[in-house]
């Protein structure tokens, strides 16, 4: 019994050992970091509003061709199947 003690308490140890090390970790990384952010922020929130718009952007256009393909008529499809029709 006093060895499965000392097994837990050692593990337990180490664990509390580890997620301080962790935490300090994550404390010196942000105060790094967060000085770095403020300077390129005017650089970093146009990056991600565009990267954000892009992205949905490509969402609309995968989930258009996608009912096009499985025959829904999403918006346009008789435009596109016309134009087809007059170039072929």
């Amino acid at each position: 019994m006093a060895h499965q003690m000392m097994k837990a308490a050692t593990a337990g140890g180490s664990f509390l050992l580890l997620s301080g090390l962790t935490l300090a970790g994550t404390v010196i990384a942000l105060t790094i970091a967060t000085p770095l952010f403020v300077i390129f922020s005017p650089v970093l929130v146009p990056a991600l509003i565009a990267k954000a718009l892009v992205g949905v952007a490509a969402v609309t256009v995968l989930s258009w061709f996608y009912r096009y393909v499985t025959g829904r008529h999403p918006p346009a499809a008789d435009q596109l199947d016309s134009s087809g029709d007059e170039v072929g």
